[in-house]
């Protein structure tokens, strides 16, 4: 069953940031996850968004998602995102 990584982002320090998103990006392939959302243009519909970046990362598994998480190259790429975003990440199960 498919699994997804989802963050909610506010970028503080845009330049930073995008260290982390490229050192992110490999770590994900590394481990076959797929964007199928990175940024979008989210348009509150009911509630609040308090982020002004959506991510969703898809994974074959669960298991590859917290591999992928888990791992020493996101590892990496977190230290680059310490102090330049409002960051809060989940993953969730596909529908079955």
């Amino acid at each position: 069953m498919s699994a997804y990584v989802i963050a909610m982002v506010t970028v503080t320090d845009p330049e930073k940031y995008n260290k982390y998103s490229a050192k992110a990006t490999l770590a994900s392939q590394k481990y076959g996850g797929q964007f199928v959302v990175r940024g979008g243009n989210p348009q509150v519909l009911e509630g609040s968004m308090p982020h002004q970046r959506v991510v969703v990362n898809q994974f074959e598994s669960r298991e590859q998602a917290v591999k992928f998480y888990n791992s020493m190259e996101y590892q990496d790429a977190k230290t680059e995102r310490m102090g330049a975003s409002d960051f809060n990440m989940v993953v969730v199960d596909g529908v079955a």
